[in-house]
């Protein structure tokens, strides 16, 4: 397939608007990259640049350690799913899947051959002689990835492919992109605002917030070891929690509630003796007390989410900080309960700069 080399890349508008700011990513041969961030951050904006469908302000695009800065998006043998399929009303499903390699007037025979392949990949082919409109959203989107496979390109580009389908189908197709890309071995760059689709399918996020990328890393460095607030907060569901703290004494003040710490997180914090900083707690790594012993936190129980392993209860601790905690199991609190929390894994960050605390300054 192929390899990609995006440095320094900036994109600036007319009206001296800019949408993306030092963009730098090398993505290896066969790589799933997903650009992932909330809406207006500039993943879609890069992605266009990529494509050829925005220009390049500033900055170099290589493809195979070739210079495609000013190539034309025809010229950059890459292709690229739509998130509103853009399919031919009136083709069916073999001519849509057909139309590229019909217009460069590629032999009849081969192209039937690689539209049979497409579809068999997709599981489209008792539908080649249907309309899209009598297809689902999923089918109608597989047939837009099946119109990209089969001009075999060196790169893929998915832009929120997945953004139009129901919760079902989102998790359905995300599995078959998944499965595509590791039957095709494709280098693939993938644009969403969801961070459940980012976490399944990459093998590196790029999560990117007002234009400038945050934190590039693998699904897990991301979530274990975020480098910054935004990250954080943006990586996993439910969000983080974050509460003001004072370091002092070797244990964390808050408003109404003291969390005790490890040696080792001690010494991680051992610059910011009487400062304040952001302890960040994913709901996850909380767990309940049994009655009458103490925890990092009280709860007070607002409401309950029953999840059936799991439940999400949502409550203050201390003086109006709002908590959610993921506990195990399914829970029957009340309003009003008062639940004990301790805190298994703590994320500190830097009240000003908002960058990750690390132990041994990482």
């Amino acid at each position: 397939m192929a390899e990609l080399s995006l440095q320094h890349i900036d994109k600036i508008y007319d009206n001296n608007v800019q949408a993306v700011f030092d963009f730098n990513m090398d993505v290896k041969d066969g790589e799933l990259i997903v650009l992932v961030g909330p809406s207006g951050c500039g993943k879609s904006t890069t992605l266009r640049m990529v494509a050829g469908l925005e220009d390049i302000s500033r900055g170099k695009l290589f493809l195979d350690g070739k210079d495609i800065t000013a190539k034309p998006a025809k010229d950059r043998d890459m292709a690229m799913v739509f998130q509103n399929y853009a399919l031919y009303g009136h083709m069916t499903i073999y001519e849509n899947m057909a139309f590229s390699l019909t217009l460069r007037k590629e032999d009849k025979n081969v192209t039937h051959k690689k539209v049979l392949a497409a579809a068999e990949i997709l599981g489209l082919t008792s539908q080649l002689n249907k309309k899209p409109s009598q297809l689902s959203g999923g089918q109608r989107q597989r047939v837009a990835m099946g119109r990209s496979i089969v001009r075999n390109p060196k790169v893929f580009l998915f832009d929120e492919p997945l953004s139009n389908l129901d919760a079902k189908l989102r998790g359905a197709t995300r599995r078959e992109i998944l499965l595509l890309h590791k039957r095709l071995g494709a280098t693939m760059l993938y644009v969403t605002h969801d961070q459940t689709e980012a976490l399944t399918l990459a093998d590196r996020i790029v999560c990117m917030s007002m234009g400038h990328v945050q934190q590039i890393g693998t699904p897990m460095e991301l979530y274990d070891k975020p480098k910054n607030q935004f990250v954080a907060g943006f990586i996993g569901l439910p969000p983080m929690n974050f509460l003001d703290v004072t370091f002092e004494n070797g244990a964390l003040r808050g408003k109404g509630y003291t969390v005790s710490l490890t040696d080792r997180e001690k010494a991680a914090l051992g610059a910011y003796n009487r400062k304040e900083l952001i302890l960040g707690v994913r709901p996850e790594d909380m767990e309940s007390r049994p009655d009458g012993e103490a925890g990092d936190v009280t709860l007070e129980v607002m409401s309950n989410e029953n999840l059936g392993m799991n439940t999400l209860v949502h409550g203050h601790a201390g003086e109006g900080i709002s908590i959610t905690a993921k506990l195990g199991g399914w829970r029957d609190y009340r309003r009003g309960d008062k639940v004990p929390l301790t805190f298994r894994r703590k994320h500190f960050f830097d009240k000003e700069t908002t960058e990750a605390i690390r132990e041994g300054g990482e």
